[in-house]
């Protein structure tokens, strides 16, 4: 069946980066739109960015300038680079393939 499992969540002070990955595996990525999004305590999850088949990316206006999502086809893995942290991007980060598959989240933290 197809899994996806999220690695790199943790804590880190504001400004400073962490990066995500989404290892994929049951099918394969290349045709599919990979998203990332994040769920606050108390909130809605939230799209943070996706990346389509052809690369293009979108994301959400929070994090424009700060964030970038890659995509390695060969590996089946998709990664989400956050810079510039701040406290307000905590959350637990998910990735999800297609429209239905998640993965299982990881936490980041940022705090002083």
């Amino acid at each position: 069946q197809v899994q996806l499992v999220e690695s790199g969540g943790g804590l880190v002070q504001p400004g400073g980066s962490l990066r995500l990955s989404c290892a994929v595996s049951g099918t394969i990525i290349s045709l599919y739109t990979m998203g990332w999004y994040r769920q606050a305590p108390g909130k809605q999850r939230e799209l943070v960015g996706n990346i389509g088949s052809s690369g293009a990316t979108i994301f959400a206006d929070s994090v424009k300038g700060r964030f970038a999502i890659s995509r390695d086809n060969a590996k089946n893995t998709v990664s989400l680079q956050m810079n510039s942290l701040k406290v307000e991007d905590t959350a637990v980060y998910y990735c999800k393939l297609g429209s239905i598959h998640w993965g299982q989240g990881t936490q980041v933290t940022v705090s002083s």
